[in-house]
Formats: C-alpha cells, structure tokens, sequence
C-alpha cells in the first residue's frame, strides 16, 4: 500500500516526549498557584525541567531530632569547634547583633546560636535544589498540601525579587540561607535589617540575624528572661510530673526538692516552668521557661530545642552538663565523625568525602567493620567504635 505524503511526513517527524509524572504533576498545580498569587510565567520559567528526586521521599521519614540518640545528636551540634566558631561570630558581628537586640529583645547568644545549628554560621545552606524539593514533596509522599503552599511561597519570593532563583538550594524539606527559613515562614517574618531594598537571608548576614530575632520575638520570646536551668532531683523524685507542656509555678518545684545543678538559687516565684528529661530520669534534667517554648517553635522537637538552648549558654561562658547522659558509650563531635570516615575510607570502603556527616554510606561501612570487629553492627557512629577502629591492625586496601 502506498503511504500519502502527509502520512509519511508525520512518521518522519520525531514523537513528543512523554510527559514525566512529575510535570503531569505540576501542570495541574499551576491553576492553584495562579491563584494564590503566581504569575503564569513564573510558574512556568521555574517549575519548568524539574525532575522528581527519589532522595528527598526517602529522607521524608527519616528526621535525627526523632531517631537519633539525644547525646548523640547533641555531641555533632554543641562540640568545641562549633562553640569557638559561634564566639568567633558573636564578635565579628557584634555591631548588628546589638542593634538587633534593642530592636526585637532577643540576646545575641541565641541569635547565633541558631545560626550555628541551622547551617554551620552560614557554611552548610543544603545542598538540594529548592524548587526540586518542594515540587517533588508536593506531588508525591505525606503533606502534599503543606508542601504545595511552600512551593508557591518560594515562587512568589523569586517573583517579588526578595529571591533569586539560579543556585537556591536549602535541606530536602525546604528550608534555606543561613537560618533555613521555610519560605512561608521567610514571605511572613523576613526583615530587610540591612536597608538594600530586599528581604535576603541568603546573601545578607544582618537580614538573617534580624529575621531570626523577629521569628523568636513573634514566638513569645521574653527578653531578659532565660531558656531555663539544668537542675538536679531529689532521691526518690515522682518523675511522672515531668513534661514540657507539665507547667507549675516555681515554688512548686523548689517545694518538691528540686534545685539548680550549679548551685545558684531558683527564686521562689510564680513563673511558670516545666521539667524536662530528655533521657528519661537517669539523664541530665532541666526546668525550662517560655523562652524554651519560642525555640522549640522554630523546630518542633525537644532535643533541637535543647540544642540551641545549651549552645546559646556554652556562648556565654557555660560549661557542658554537670550530669552525664545515660550511656556508656557516648556520642562523637563532628571531628571525630571525620576521623571515623577516614578510618573507614582507608579500610576501603567507598562512602565518599569525610566530612563528618554520617550518611547511609558510612553507616552501612560501619556495620561491616563493626561486625568485623566484634560489636553490635548497628551502625551508630560512638565512642566504642572509633576507639575499636583507631585500635584496630594497619588498614587494608
């Protein structure tokens, strides 16, 4: 059968590319954003190549402030260097921090203390690509809905010249710049501290500095009063009063028994605190204040709270814990992490830089040496597994 000319040339002329479920995706979702505010050809210009990242559904039901050890996550977050780098900061920024705090109330220490474990004081932003993320979590996986109002939010920053989108990056969720705001929390809350017209907690330290302020501020911040105390119970103490949302009057406590680790006296006032034990009784216990409250609403988990409380003090002059945590084999700083990637690296076993971010990688190498070694292959990055290793016979290739 002989073929017309039309016929031919539509078989000559390649196929249209399948449309990925990803951009099927998002074709839907352009209407909504329209509607909540983004101009079609934003959409279109910044949504347009996106690919789905497999990475990011996986780390959706992985997060350490749930899974980790608590004294395993805070030895990575409040380590020496991290608290010499932070002192570092609070000189150098001295002037603006200042000017920061008569203006929303917070102290400086907190301030960078936030800075230091959201992204390192500015040396660790994330390194996926924003609008990937957020598109990718807002057609696949849990809280698709959250994640869409957050992909239209970014989309509305870039829009409005706040943001620019060539190389934004942030952690798979969506957070990003130096105090990782997510972007309707960046769209609410962002301040223009250093007057250059724009909302930039990407490229401007004061901007961020100030945003982070106003977010404490707005979250109940009380100036002048502290985050809360690490305190030490008496023998035989009812632990089942304990909890963060557990609030009674200081004199309560002190009536109870209940007195400051370092000796200082706890007023017998009306405050309202709660008792925390973040490791159960055994564990380091602390009475906190509202000022916990506003840092816990900048990530809603105890231990990161904790985090940014205890390394604000460590700031200021503090020391660490006057108890120990209830373990015989602690957690590692982020130097020591490195040392354990460079003793698995020279073992062979190909994980990647060291860098002191334990990843899958470095913990199923681990697993492998541990079970080598003896131990329970777990995988956990502790004290006995890096002495295990620094002990172990010359490395093989």
């Amino acid at each position: 059968m002989k073929l017309a000319p039309l016929v031919l040339l539509a078989l000559a002329l390649p196929l249209p590319a399948a449309a990925t479920p990803l951009a099927s995706c998002l074709a839907s979702l352009r209407p909504q954003a329209v509607a909540a505010g983004v101009g079609g050809a934003t959409f279109d210009t910044h949504t347009a190549g996106l690919v789905l990242d497999p990475g990011v559904l996986e780390s959706l039901d992985y997060q350490p402030e749930f899974r980790t050890p608590i004294w395993d996550y805070l030895a990575g977050l409040v380590d020496e260097q991290r608290v010499a780098d932070g002192q570092a900061r609070l000189a150098e920024h001295r002037a603006t921090l200042d000017e920061v705090a008569r203006k929303y109330g917070v102290d400086p220490a907190t301030v960078v203390a936030v800075w230091g474990v959201e992204s390192d004081y500015g040396r660790t932003f994330g390194k996926k690509p924003l609008l990937g993320s957020l598109a990718t979590l807002s057609c696949e996986g849990r809280r698709q809905a959250f994640f869409r109002s957050e992909l239209f939010a970014t989309l509305k920053l870039i829009q409005s010249g706040d943001l620019q989108a060539e190389g934004l990056v942030g952690s798979w969720a969506g957070a990003f710049g130096h105090t990782q705001f997510m972007p309707s929390t960046y769209a609410r809350i962002a301040v223009d501290h250093d007057g250059d017209g724009r909302r930039d907690l990407v490229g401007s330290i004061p901007d961020a500095l100030a945003s982070t302020a106003n977010y404490l501020k707005r979250s109940g911040w009380r100036t002048g009063q502290p985050w809360g105390h690490e305190v030490i119970l008496p023998e035989g103490f009812d632990t089942g009063v304990s909890g963060r949302q557990a609030r009674r009057p200081l004199s309560q406590w002190l009536a109870r028994g209940i007195v400051r680790a370092d000796g200082q006296p706890l007023p017998a006032s009306d405050t309202a605190a709660a008792l925390l034990l973040p490791a159960g009784p055994k564990g380091p216990a602390f009475l906190v204040f509202k000022n916990f409250d506003a840092i816990y609403s900048y990530n809603a988990a105890e231990s990161y709270a904790l985090a940014i409380a205890h390394l604000s003090d460590r700031l200021r002059g503090g020391g660490p814990f006057a108890a120990a945590w209830p373990t015989d084999d602690p957690g590692l700083s982020r130097a020591q992490r490195k040392q354990l990637q460079e003793l698995l690296l020279a073992r062979g076993h190909a994980i990647g830089e060291a860098d002191g971010m334990i990843g899958a990688r470095s913990r199923e190498a681990l697993k492998l040496e541990q079970a080598r070694l003896g131990l329970p292959a777990d995988g956990r990055a502790g004290q006995r597994s890096l002495r295990a290793l620094q002990q172990d016979a010359a490395p093989r290739p």
